[in-house]
């Protein structure tokens, strides 16, 4: 039996992926290691029963311990407001870890030799680099009701105001404010030429600013701005190449490129541009996501959702074939940072060795039946999750 020294900070989630995240922990991991958790749920009705307490307590822990490990949440809106019968909708816990923690998150394609990209010309994986911090997901937004003016107000310190006009309305309609700091745009440009050196990749950092002259013309002046100061020399010796280019222009080169280069992304480009990678790697289930924060934090997660109509059938009886790598890999990702910050070679070797085993699995023709579709040569037999953890188990 693994021992370890500190506790991982496990954040429980929701629905299928909540099932999952036990099943994993009872088949592949505690067989093995001595687990020592900090335990925090934040299933829906939990964060509804503590006002949400309990997400920026788990926030917290991860920067006391410095790595977490995240099981996939539901996002709360009218409908599940009623489903779960909430006495209120709270942000996105994703949204409310990441403004604690700041920092970036790096999403990664988990690649078999079975499954073949979508995109034909892509030879490597692509990784992207999502500032985690702001925008959207922290927004302000109104229902105007009527015809009337909308204005932004910043109020300074000594009480001195400066007024911007957004628009006149002719009558009802929809608002929105955003917002984030020049310190987290630094943080997330560091963030992400750090990760690119130590991986070797070029980074392509791609916004709006033709449109959003200010707000992502402040994201690509700043990025510049850290590159030069402090990544060029380091970059031009390794051979690393630094490119912005806009959104639109980023994916239109990223579907004919060989991949192979680190994608930064604002907040929500990141979020769509990660699902997209994911799929036509394979799966949503077939990526890794690790937000790393400045204070030296790690979160790991399954960049998925909670798998909400496999849920539906699960409570009914039925064994689903729902795909658990990306769960499998959020443990292995804490369990081995957890080891090399502890200096526990076997905690690291281990973490490495499930990883391998649930490759080698897919690669042997045993999968989900998201893999079944794509992959080549087809599998003789479709596994339902838990015959498929069982079989990672077993080569394990």
């Amino acid at each position: 039996m693994i021992q370890m020294k500190t506790p991982i900070v496990e954040i429980d989630g929701d629905e299928m992926t909540r099932v999952l995240w036990a099943v994993v922990k009872d088949r592949l991991l505690t067989p093995f290691v001595d687990l020592k958790s900090e335990y925090y749920d934040l299933g829906l009705e939990n964060r509804d029963e503590t006002g949400d307490r309990v997400t920026a307590e788990a926030a917290y822990a991860v920067k006391k311990f410095g790595v977490g490990v995240k099981c996939a949440t539901i996002t709360s809106n009218a409908a599940r407001k009623i489903e779960y019968n909430l006495e209120n909708l709270y942000p996105s816990p994703n949204a409310t870890l990441r403004a604690i923690l700041d920092g970036t998150v790096f999403r990664k394609p988990i690649v078999v030799s079975c499954i073949k990209p979508s995109v034909s010309t892509w030879k490597k994986p692509i990784v992207i680099g999502r500032h985690a911090y702001g925008d959207v997901y922290k927004n302000a937004e109104m229902r105007i009701p009527g015809a009337g003016k909308v204005e932004l107000v910043y109020t300074n310190t000594d009480g001195v105001e400066i007024r911007l006009r957004v628009a006149d309305m002719p009558g009802a309609g929809i608002i929105q404010g955003l917002y984030n700091l020049d310190e987290s745009i630094r943080n997330f440009a560091r963030s992400c030429f750090l990760y690119a050196i130590d991986e070797k990749l070029s980074v392509w950092f791609a916004a709006k600013d033709t449109i959003s002259k200010i707000y992502d013309g402040c994201f690509k002046e700043i990025f510049n701005e850290v590159y030069e100061t402090e990544f060029r020399d380091k970059c031009e010796t390794m051979g690393i190449d630094y490119f912005y280019t806009l959104i639109d222009d980023a994916v239109a080169r990223v579907v004919k490129g060989e991949g192979g280069f680190l994608w930064a992304c604002k907040n929500y480009d990141g979020d769509v541009m990660s699902d997209m990678l994911a799929s036509a790697s394979g799966s949503l289930a077939m990526m890794t996501s690790v937000l790393v924060s400045p204070s030296g934090a790690f979160e790991y997660e399954a960049a998925h959702g909670t798998v909400q109509q496999h849920f539906y059938r699960y409570k009914k009886g039925e064994r689903t074939s729902t795909n658990p790598v990306a769960l499998i890999f959020a443990w292995t990702g804490a369990l081995a940072k957890r080891g090399e910050l502890d200096d526990l070679p076997e905690l690291i070797a281990f973490a490495k060795k499930l990883e391998k085993a649930t490759l080698q699995t897919i690669e042997n023709g045993f999968m989900t039946g998201d893999l079944a579709k794509l992959a080549e040569p087809k599998p003789e037999k479709i596994l339902d999750s838990w015959e498929f953890i069982d079989k990672i188990a077993e080569h394990l």
